[in-house]
């Protein structure tokens, strides 16, 4: 087991700024990282399309094209898509190895809606435009151009690399699941999708966030039900009025604070950042998870309120079969964002007590997949630290948790520490994952390509 860091002693080390010089980028791997991402866009690898087999085979001659053996890189079928494998081998079998994590399905887009077609990869100004640009393939591209540099530049790890990407990331995430299985003997898991930089509106970084813990994802339905009748002849026990009294209990309800490592580090750093109350209770709350005050005053903020409980709220309500007809049956959907530790039994168990109704029946919809933080590894903080700093020297460094879910869980849930630290940095503005006309700047991509280099030549040499 690598060290684990104290918190004093992460807040210094992501503090510090080392001595050592930027090293240069590969304009040659910066130019093949951009043709990888162009090309990567133009694979319209969404649920249904069937592309991802495609898109498999095509990043397998890439990485062959670029010195790695065919016999190294594997894809495995799972229905329409599946998951593709690279493995370079480390010069000492005694280490476990080293995992880079991504996928390269994406979320459905409809061109009717965009400006410019969504797999039709474009570079407009400063932007490359199209689904998947940042979510994945960014992070995707520019570490298979970083394998492949170091590889030419004859590099040889001790510690055996394996890249692993699925490819329903975005729905089932069996591809995920299966991956788990097969590597659960490794040493920890890179994940590019996800942690990353953040630049200001005009342009300056302001702060880099890597993830090591995050949510359980759970989708609950409360039902009442009775006879109904006609509605000329009403009576008191009316199922969607009694849906109505239980929605405003779980409405009012929070769940206890809590708190890891990660959001720890995270309110402790980022309210010596922030002015005002905000910050003061940012502070207050890293100090002490009993401060129920601080604690609510975050609460209030959309921004902070994930990473201080477990939250659930309603989404989705269904209620009557007839306008003329007293209802049979209503019910609520209430989403749940758990926090790490929790169990999804005793959520379900607290919003039953909170709702109080013995007619009431709850049913838990999906198969949570919970899974526990990641310890605070001084090896992997500092390679991060490195890395960053290359490029943006004593840039504050900030350990975060997600609402979630990635591929991660997965991981985590198996045994391996896993840490979402994505190259790409980004202006809020552009943000758009997900959502209409995706972009990420070309700027981001050469330095992106030596951020992995770095990653991976301290992690695995």
């Amino acid at each position: 087991m690598r060290p684990v860091l104290s918190f004093m002693a992460l807040s210094a080390m992501l503090s510090a700024t080392p001595a050592a010089a930027a090293p240069r980028p590969d304009p040659a791997a910066a130019a093949q990282a951009l043709d990888i991402l162009k090309r990567s866009v133009a694979f319209r690898t969404q649920e249904g399309a069937g592309q991802v087999p495609a898109y498999a085979a095509w990043l397998k001659s890439v990485l062959v094209e670029g010195g790695f053996p065919a016999d190294s890189i594997v894809f495995t079928p799972l229905g329409e898509t599946g998951s593709l494998t690279m493995t370079w081998k480390g010069s000492d079998p005694s280490k476990k190895p080293l995992v880079y994590s991504g996928h390269m399905d994406v979320v459905a887009a409809d061109p009717k809606d965009w400006q410019r077609d969504p797999y039709t990869p474009v570079i407009e100004g400063k932007y490359l435009y199209g689904r998947g640009a940042e979510d994945d393939k960014f992070d995707t591209s520019v570490a298979i151009a970083a394998l492949i540099q170091l590889r030419k530049a004859g590099f040889r790890p001790s510690r055996t690399i394996v890249m692993a990407l699925s490819g329903d990331e975005e729905t089932e995430m069996a591809t995920t699941a299966a991956l788990a299985e097969k590597l659960k003997g490794a040493e920890l898991v890179l994940n590019g999708d996800g942690g990353g930089g953040t630049y200001s509106e005009d342009g300056k970084p302001q702060v880099y966030s890597l993830e090591g813990a995050e949510k359980t994802y759970a989708d609950f339905e409360f039902s009442v039900t009775n006879p109904g009748g006609h509605s000329s002849r009403p009576v008191k026990d009316n199922a969607i009025y009694e849906l109505a009294k239980i929605i405003d209990r779980i409405a009012a309800y929070q769940f206890p604070p809590q708190q890891n490592e990660f959001t720890k580090a995270y309110f402790a750093m980022t309210g010596a950042r922030t002015a005002g109350p905000l910050g003061d209770a940012m502070k207050r709350f890293a100090a002490d998870v009993n401060d129920r005050e601080a604690a609510d005053l975050l609460s209030n903020e959309a921004e902070y309120v994930g990473r201080v409980r477990t939250t659930c709220v309603a989404t989705m309500l269904k209620g009557g079969h007839a306008l003329n007809a007293l209802p049979q049956k209503a019910s609520l959907s209430v989403n749940c964002r758990i926090f790490p530790g929790t169990k999804v039994e005793d959520v379900q168990a607290k919003l039953t007590e909170v709702a109080a109704d013995p007619k009431m029946t709850v049913t838990l919809l999906n198969k949570p997949v919970a899974s526990p933080p990641s310890p605070m590894r001084k090896d992997v903080m500092d390679a991060v630290r490195h890395a960053i700093d290359a490029r943006y020297p004593g840039l504050p460094i900030i350990p975060s948790q997600a609402s979630g879910a990635s591929d991660n869980m997965y991981y985590r849930r198996v045994g391996i520490p896993s840490y979402a630290l994505g190259a790409l940095f980004m202006k809020p503005s552009d943000e758009r994952a997900h959502g209409l006309d995706e972009r990420v700047l070309v700027s981001e991509v050469p330095a992106g390509v030596q951020y992995w280099v770095s990653m991976f030549d301290e992690l695995a040499k």
